[in-house]
């Protein structure tokens, strides 16, 4: 039975059958790039891309254009390693990219934080000529930034005097996500003065920027920019959660509220009740944040996502809500098939750790099915001093010691909590022991004059 028999009568079976059977040249070129450009299953993907190579197709076609087809068909379904090996394929080919394929490829790149690849794209680039292509040049800046290079990015950047957009919107968003917020609106200033107009994707990236510095000031000010960026009538919903999130950061839920009750029941996304569940849990509102997620529930368009989690247990934390975190914290598997998460397990021992629950705490440690960290068992360790609880107490300092052996911040505590019982004699081993171990706690000192 041939290859092609054995894959079935679907209608990728049948347009491999059809062009094995040696279609004109033309007309297979064309409906290999419809196929590409249509198809959204792994699978089917991955059967065109065989056939494309059992039949020597980008050898007798080697423009670049079919290359990037297959290339961009793989970053489309968010398999950047594949479209990456594809890449290689055409450079071992000796087909040089064009300036459709370098962004592809530095997208993939960047999806995978593979900075190698950037600088053998970025060497290409130069020695063709298109390192200031406005579309290659985005795509450099935006890699480097996204794999810990700033130096990088703006490098780029600072060597093309005849910057366009896409290079300040790259250069921009690479800052915030560096945590240089306020150089990011430094350099949001600098493209004004230059006559550039901001669109969507800038405002975004200050918003994220404002949000960061929690200037609400400014806030308000790029709020009426984003009426004039948009090229529509209204903001798209990436751009109203970007202000939702901003005056979260920036302790105004009431403006918050305000932008995500005006938008559209069909517009409004994970991100926009997540944004509102987070923000109101973050400034303490505990019952407003529960009250949101409800809401979001009975939502039946919008499943809730491990952020989503995160700031509703978050808000039961501080509203020493038990019963109701306990119940959120199964929801996320037995309703929504959702995994806990580090996070997820932190809010829990916080939460049971803050009302004297200590027992159940350090179960839910041991059931957890990664290790707990450091912040976990620091949480479940300032319980312990709370309560006075020097059994658990001892358990804690034993697992943090095992993390981090150099830290004396557990035998403080412990320590503490000895004193708080009168076990005097316990304090002064202790304190043996962290003098052995050389884990002396440095003096406290004051620099006023």
């Amino acid at each position: 039975m041939s290859s092609i028999s054995r894959l079935g009568r679907n209608p990728i079976t049948q347009f491999l059958s059809r062009w094995f059977h040696c279609e004109p040249a033309e007309d297979s070129a064309i409906s290999i790039a419809t196929h590409l450009s249509s198809c959204f299953d792994l699978q089917e993907l991955n059967q065109i891309y065989a056939h494309i190579v059992r039949t020597n197709f980008l050898a007798l076609n080697s423009a670049p254009f079919h290359w990037n087809n297959v290339i961009r068909a793989y970053s489309r379904l968010d398999r950047p390693n594949q479209a990456l090996r594809v890449y290689e394929s055409m450079s071992r080919a000796g087909v040089l990219p064009d300036c459709y394929t370098i962004p592809i490829v530095l997208k993939s790149a960047g999806q995978v934080l593979f900075i190698w690849v950037g600088g053998q794209v970025h060497c290409v680039a130069v020695k063709i000529g298109l390192e200031s292509n406005e579309y290659c040049e985005s795509g450099f800046i935006s890699l480097y930034s996204k794999c810990g290079e700033p130096g990088l990015a703006l490098k780029v950047f600072d060597e093309n005097p005849d910057r366009k957009l896409g290079s300040w919107n790259a250069v921009i968003g690479g800052l915030c996500q560096s945590g240089r917020a306020k150089e990011a609106v430094e350099m949001f200033l600098k493209m004004m003065k230059r006559g550039l107009r901001p669109d969507d994707v800038t405002m975004v990236s200050l918003t994220s920027a404002c949000g960061s510095l929690g200037n609400l000031q400014l806030a308000l000010q790029l709020h009426k920019c984003v009426f004039q960026a948009t090229n529509s009538t209204k903001p798209d919903t990436l751009m109203l959660n970007s202000l939702i999130d901003m005056y979260g950061k920036c302790g105004r839920m009431d403006l918050a509220h305000k932008v995500f009750s005006r938008m559209a029941d069909e517009s409004r996304n994970v991100s926009s009740w997540t944004s509102m569940i987070v923000g109101y849990a973050s400034h303490g509102q505990v019952n407003s944040a529960l009250e949101c997620f409800h809401s979001m529930r009975r939502s039946t368009a919008v499943r809730p996502n491990h952020v989503t989690f995160v700031g509703v247990l978050s808000a039961c934390v501080h509203g020493g809500r038990v019963e109701e975190g306990k119940a959120c914290f199964e929801m996320m598997r037995n309703e929504f098939g959702l995994d806990p998460q580090l996070q997820h397990y932190g809010c829990m021992v916080d939460l049971l750790g803050r009302v004297g629950l200590l027992k159940e705490a350090r179960e839910v440690i041991e059931g957890m099915e990664m290790e707990a960290n450091v912040v976990i068992f620091g949480c479940l360790m300032g319980a312990c001093e709370k309560y006075g609880d020097v059994e658990m107490g001892e358990w804690v300092c034993e697992n943090l010691q095992r993390l981090e052996p150099w830290n004396d911040g557990a035998y403080v505590v412990l320590s503490n909590i000895y004193a708080n019982r009168g076990m005097w004699r316990e304090v002064e081993k202790l304190r043996v022991v962290m003098k052995d171990r050389k884990l002396d706690k440095v003096p406290g000192y004051s620099l006023a004059t």
